[in-house]
């Protein structure tokens, strides 16, 4: 897992939840990574389409878009 519980945590009490679990942390942690993948491979995409190696910011708004 590359994202921290703890910031899991705290995007779930900024949703508003009281109290919040391990696990509740975990699963949302491991969403977000699969959502974070397809997002990067989108916007991989976009810059190769650009004729670029690097991936910038608006590659990845753009991806964002799609999702």
């Amino acid at each position: 897992m590359v994202l921290s519980l703890l910031g899991m945590e705290k995007i779930l009490r900024k949703a508003g939840a009281p109290r919040v679990s391990k696990d509740a942390a975990n699963e949302l942690a491991l969403v977000l990574e699969d959502i974070g993948d397809i997002i990067a491979k989108d916007a991989l995409e976009y810059a190769r389409h650009a004729g670029r190696k690097t991936i910038l910011g608006e590659d990845v708004k753009l991806a964002k878009k799609k999702f």
